[in-house]
């Protein structure tokens, strides 16, 4: 990889469109948005399936604007020492008033009742007719008092909750994980699960807002309906392999799940009784698509400029008050000695450190370091030769 200084105009490659506020986080005295740039500084993308790419050497970072990353190879961007940058809560309040809609519009079979009036023929007279005559098979039930359960309470799911007690229904959550950041913005009012099971056992409705893992794989199958309510409203708007869907299929049939709610249709989907497939709106709003936009550009140019990370996938957090100074910022194996052999180089030059940061993410760790002296140019291409050269660095940038 090349050195990286801030007077080096840094190449920025968009593989969606991405919103104009994100992209004008990029001044144009240090930044170019280059589409066609073969080897550029970093990419910022949103749903693009990069699986297939091949990356350069020169890639720091790959920024998702928005929270899922399946259509990045995170591994393979570990092992090359690229950051790979999401943006948990961005698209929060989108998502959130979406659920709040769904939960509403399917308690009241709104969505069947408005495909049945579409389809009525005939003069405005007899429409009228058709309507008082027809509408008594779509009557509904009101959510108020009801309960509503929901599994992960993070930026989606605190919001939803919150949002749900002033709909006056009784909110149940579960999240053995949740975050203090979290937990702060929390209604008290908001039940705690201490099991799963709990929750199943006692709502009426039940959103999930968790990510999709081999923990959470398949979590509403059969045996999970069967601790449920029957008539339980389900709510996905999380990932589709969250839900098993033969066995959601059969829960539907024998009127166990009232009605399952998703984001993601497919051909299953399609063929279930009482299914609400949605064509994955969740996020579909300016607001979200510009919140996300900025958010990621924001970490790629805080990134690119001082090596700070928030909001990596595969990088642990580490933040480094930028002062200016000569920066070393390393991503390397969490094996011991590792800092103690990068600080043996500078002392070799005799360069004092002014303040560092090691943070660890798993087998990796990262590493920033700011010298204290004014380091001769010359040095510096020698200086990184003999970091890169220790065993167990993956990337190395001097910024």
């Amino acid at each position: 990889m090349t050195t990286i200084t801030l007077n080096k105009v840094k190449t920025i490659k968009t593989l969606n469109n991405i919103a104009e506020r994100g992209l004008n986080v990029f001044d144009k005295e240090h930044y170019a948005i280059d589409n066609d740039d073969p080897n550029p500084d970093a990419i910022v993308a949103r749903s693009y399936n990069m699986h297939h790419m091949d990356f350069n050497d020169n890639l720091k970072a790959i920024a998702r604007a928005g929270a899922g990353v399946n259509n990045i190879p995170v591994d393979r961007c570990t092992e090359q020492g690229i950051a790979v940058f999401n943006t948990p809560g961005a698209n929060a309040n989108a998502v959130k008033e979406l659920v709040l809609t769904s939960l509403i519009a399917s308690s009241r079979n709104l969505f069947d009742g408005l495909s049945w009036v579409k389809n009525l023929d005939g003069e405005e007279e007899r429409i009228s007719k058709q309507v008082e005559a027809g509408k008594k098979q779509f009557v509904g039930k009101e959510v108020k008092g009801k309960t509503l359960g929901v599994i992960g309470l993070g930026a989606i799911g605190a919001l939803v909750a919150n949002d749900a007690l002033d709909l006056d229904m009784n909110v149940v959550g579960f999240d053995p994980f949740i975050s203090v950041d979290t937990a702060w913005n929390l209604s008290r009012k908001v039940h705690r699960a201490m099991t799963i099971e709990e929750l199943f056992a006692n709502a009426d409705y039940i959103t999930v807002h968790v990510p999709l893992t081999d923990d959470t794989a398949g979590m509403f199958n059969k045996e999970t309906f069967a601790l449920m309510k029957s008539d339980v409203h389900i709510l996905n708007f999380s990932r589709d392999g969250l839900v098993n869907e033969g066995d959601m299929a059969e829960a539907l049939k024998s009127g166990k799940v009232g009605k399952y709610i998703t984001d993601f249709p497919n051909e299953n989907v399609l063929n279930m009784p009482n299914a609400v497939p949605i064509p994955h709106l969740g996020a579909s709003t300016k607001e979200s698509e510009e919140n996300c936009a900025v958010m990621a550009a924001k970490q790629v140019k805080d990134f690119l400029e001082t090596g700070n990370i928030k909001n990596s996938i595969n990088f642990p957090n580490a933040s480094l008050p930028y002062t200016g100074k000569k920066r070393v910022a390393a991503f390397h194996q969490n094996v011991p000695n590792m800092v103690s052999q990068i600080i043996s180089v500078l002392s070799n030059y005799n360069l004092n450190i002014a303040d560092m940061v090691n943070r660890s993410f798993r087998d990796m760790a990262y590493t920033m370091i700011d010298i204290d002296d004014e380091v001769n140019g010359d040095i510096l291409p020698v200086l990184e030769k003999e970091i890169r050269e220790i065993e167990g660095i993956v990337s190395l940038r001097l910024i």
